[in-house]
């Protein structure tokens, strides 16, 4: 980032694409603690070092008008939405909207080709992995059957449970390659006798085909970083 020209700065605010979402991000409330930074786990990793950002240098970026710079870099989509910067926010900043509107103002043709196959894959078939439902929900099941013989009595996967309190969504590495991976999140929620769901459609969790949740509804969102 080069050196911020102050007598230019209400222009370029003025003109920020992101003056439209400073009302819901709270963005002009951040005062650089860098509490964000600090529980961002891209924080100091190799695949950001060369850029030299972080959660608090990208939202002054923001804040400053200094669109262009924050749209091009990389940081915003190694990002992988977790929210652990918002959590830790004492101002309730929304940084991960300002990530998302950086995204939507890239040019698709310059969007990482990786992603344009993974969202084409999750459109079609409802996860980046093109895994068919019926086998998917085959492995929901088997896997609730070996862990209620395992170690949790009567467990069986909630699949489509109307009214549930929290919807999960699972990681598509876990189901095609690392499924048991799957039943330590479910140990959590069996223990702590939570009411939830998963969903036989749409349930990729990595952010580039996340799928809503109903109203009323809490997602859970244990999404890895796309390679």
């Amino acid at each position: 980032m080069g050196t911020i020209d102050l007598s230019t700065l209400a222009e370029k605010r003025q003109k920020s694409i992101f003056r439209d979402i400073l009302p819901e991000s709270h963005m002009n409330a951040c005062f650089t603690c860098g509490t964000c930074s600090g529980g961002c786990p891209l924080t100091g990793m190799e695949s950001t070092k060369d850029e030299g950002l972080d959660c608090r240098k990208a939202i002054r970026m923001a804040a400053f008008g200094l669109d262009q710079e924050l749209i091009d870099s990389r940081f915003v989509w190694i990002c992988t939405g977790c929210q652990r910067c918002e959590i830790g926010c004492p101002m309730g900043v929304k940084l991960i909207k300002v990530w998302g509107a950086a995204k939507a103002a890239r040019p698709r043709e310059r969007v990482p080709g990786v992603l344009h196959k993974g969202v084409d894959m999750c459109l079609r078939t409802g996860n980046n992995m093109g895994i068919p439902e019926d086998d998917y929900v085959t492995l929901l099941e088997e896997l609730g059957e070996e862990l209620a013989e395992e170690c949790c009595p009567g467990f069986i996967t909630p699949v489509e449970k109307v009214g549930a309190d929290y919807l999960h969504f699972q990681n598509s590495k876990e189901a095609y390659a690392e499924p048991d991976d799957m039943k330590w999140w479910w140990k959590i929620f069996y223990a702590a006798k939570a009411d939830w769901t998963t969903s036989s459609k749409n349930w990729e969790s990595v952010d580039w085909a996340q799928a809503a949740s109903s109203p009323g509804t809490t997602p859970v969102n244990t999404a890895a970083r796309p390679t």
